[in-house]
């Protein structure tokens, strides 16, 4: 390893005065103006993006400024009279570099002396190094090789985005690449910024490299690092659903993390789905009442950190604790009141993040109050977007709930009346088919019709018009829709229905065998096998005309807003379920009587082709078994949808 040659902040230029002599001399840094216009492709982070958006820059930290003066390497070869010196040096070495290729490379960085300035290079455009592009491309081996032989202070250089070697192994993700820069002696590069103000651990959070996350944390936590990096790492993790690291981070520095509760508690308000996976088995009991009852659940690491951020901000007072709950208002103009459209209840409740807000009831339980800025509930913001879960809540309040279903918002509209606005395509896209879609939505009026109060079912909103009304307005095109594809559905499998009939009718006449023309009996007539074939094709010619029959009744419905609750859909499944079945016994009855004629001199034939007349059964079931079990979810099991049997806020004590 070389000593260091000047400053580390003064990069130096390189002047090829011929292959082997080489000249150095200190300039000042380029500015980003007078540095070569950037190019995609020229390094991992050429264009700044990578990851989630393509056409998005990275995120960066608050504060705005940049760093006064990169640690730019050599950028001589890259200059417009040094062409020729580009395309034998650059080229060779971004190819080596790109492909891991070390004998190239090795080769092509020449004697001892000239390959300590060559390392040093911008062989591209984006004043990338070697070592940048290696890292890019992934390449450990090549790595190694490279760093034994750079002075440690040169693992620091940047390209034009101030990203260092390590800033872009933090994009990879590759932690063994990571340790091989750090473990090299240069721990500096754990806590260097880019022109973003980003250090290496957060540019992992902000890409979601877990691992390499949970190796930098480890490695930063030994540095002297800010609060201010401390902060926004916590911050992102938890955006990047990093929740065990982000929990880590929340131990191990309580008091700077408490300063984002208030963005942290936002964050898990819209992630629903952390909440619901398991990924971490924290095994959590409940006492309930005298404690003789518990229950075990495996806990999500999102709850873990949940109830740590909850627990640490209960000794606030009151108004610290509402402030943080009721997040950041909206820009005051025109000396409008100010909204507050960030509460973390309301934000949780339109998500669906039951269990966040569970969670949040169960500590502050006079939030099942609170009203957001149009005067509304949670359970009037759970019956807008259609969250079953949250509104189920309701059932486990007693009589407390009446004096919430009456609210109002703005405009006039009740429970009722939410309840007929058409709900998000997103969450009417969870359902398949709009006819079950329409079915769902119907289940919905119908539940919160029974909620209201009789008073309010027949009240008109600010615009006159009734909950019904206005639901029947808003799902005009559902109707539509729903009418059409169950139209469209059964007569498509009244087609099938009646070519199985038409064949099992002929067949009927046309039995195995034959007649016997002395007395017009069938051949066959008295053989066991041959009755079962009679029955069988019996059994198919009268399931397949009553499917026909089922169909039909649906080709000839009204499609009325109501029929879409029970009658449709019960219809529907009726006919498949006949359909299905004629199948089956058309197909068996092709067996029996394939065994029939063939038994006694192809028994294994007949016994193989008789076995190959299950495959259209089984398709059959296995490609109609998802519209099956549509019908029958939508149909059956929706009445257990609301007034769900287990309890969430709280449970109760059977002995008590």
């Amino acid at each position: 390893m070389g000593e260091p040659n000047g400053k580390i902040n003064q990069p130096l230029a390189l002047e090829l005065t011929s292959p082997l002599t080489l000249r150095l001399e200190p300039v000042q840094d380029l500015g980003p103006q007078q540095h070569p216009q950037q190019t995609p492709g020229s390094g991992l982070d050429a264009a700044q993006t990578l990851g989630p958006s393509s056409s998005t820059p990275p995120t960066p930290g608050p504060g705005g400024s940049e760093p006064a003066q990169l640690f730019l390497p050599l950028n001589d070869l890259i200059a417009d009279d040094r062409r020729r010196d580009f395309f034998n040096k650059c080229a060779p070495l971004y190819k080596a570099s790109m492909e891991g290729n070390w004998q190239t490379a090795d080769r092509t960085l020449g004697d001892h002396e000239s390959r300590h300035i060559l390392i040093r290079c911008s062989i591209t455009e984006n004043c990338e190094t070697m070592l940048h592009i290696a890292v890019s491309s992934e390449h450990p081996i090549f790595v190694q090789k490279l760093v034994d032989i750079m002075r440690k202070e040169d693992l620091g250089l940047q390209n034009l985005n101030g990203n260092t070697a390590l800033g872009l192994a933090a994009i990879t993700g590759n932690t063994q690449i990571a340790s091989i820069l750090v473990n090299n002696g240069n721990r500096d590069l754990l806590t260097m910024e880019n022109k973003k103000q980003m250090i290496p651990l957060y540019i992992a959070a902000l890409y979601g490299k877990h691992d390499m996350v949970s190796y930098l944390y480890d490695e930063t936590n030994l540095q002297t690092w800010t609060d201010k990096d401390k902060r926004w790492v916590y911050l992102k993790c938890v955006e990047a659903d990093l929740f065990d690291i982000a929990l880590r981070i929340f131990q191990d520095h309580k008091e700077v993390a408490k300063l984002e509760t208030q963005s942290v508690l936002g964050v898990l308000a819209r992630k629903s789905s952390a909440f619901n996976e398991t990924k971490q088995h924290i095994i959590q009991r409940y006492s309930v009442n005298s404690g003789r009852d518990v229950l075990q659940t495996n806990e999500s690491e999102a709850m873990s950190l949940l109830r740590e951020i909850l627990t640490s901000i209960e000794e606030k007072p009151k108004k610290e604790i509402d402030v943080i709950l009721r997040g950041r208002p909206d820009t005051l103009t025109h000396g409008r009141q100010l909204k507050y459209p960030s509460r973390v209840l309301f934000v949780a409740a339109e998500q669906g993040n039951i269990k966040f807000i569970v969670e949040l009831i169960r500590k502050y339980h006079d939030l099942i109050w609170k009203i957001n800025d149009d005067g509304l509930s949670i359970f009037h913001i759970a019956v807008l977007h259609r969250h079953e879960s949250i509104y189920n809540l309701l059932y486990e309040i007693g009589s407390m709930k009446d004096s919430i279903v009456i609210l109002k918002d703005q405009d006039g509209n009740n429970m009722l009346h939410l309840v007929g606005k058409m709900v998000g395509k997103k969450r009417l896209q969870e359902v398949s088919g709009a006819a079950f879609q329409m079915q769902l939505e119907l289940l919905w009026y119908k539940e919160v019709e029974s909620m209201v109060p009789p008073a309010y079912r027949e009240k008109k909103n600010r615009y006159l018009q009734t909950p019904y009304e206005l639901f029947t307005e808003t799902h005009k095109e559902l109707v539509i829709e729903g009418g059409k594809w169950m139209k469209g559905t059964a007569s498509k499998c009244m087609v099938v229905s009646a070519l199985i009939a038409t064949i099992v009718f002929a067949v009927a006449y046309t039995i195995p065998g034959g007649y016997n023309q002395k007395d017009g009996f069938p051949m066959f007539l008295h053989n066991g096998p041959f009755l079962v074939f009679v029955i069988l094709d019996a059994i198919s010619l009268i399931l397949s005309s009553t499917s026909i029959l089922v169909f039909l009744s649906i080709l000839t419905s009204r499609c009325a807003q109501e029929d879409f609750i029970e009658s449709l859909p019960k219809t529907l499944m009726l006919g498949l379920l006949m359909l299905f079945l004629s199948i089956v016994a058309m197909m068996l009855s092709f067996s029996v009587s394939f065994f029939v004629l063939y038994r006694h001199m192809f028994i294994v034939v007949a016994i193989f082709i008789s076995i190959l007349a299950l495959i259209p059964i089984i398709s059959y079931a296995r490609l109609q078994y998802p519209l099956f079990i549509d019908v029958y979810h939508s149909t059956y099991r929706s009445r257990y949808l609301f007034k769900p049997k287990k309890r969430m806020l709280y449970y109760q004590n059977p002995s008590a």
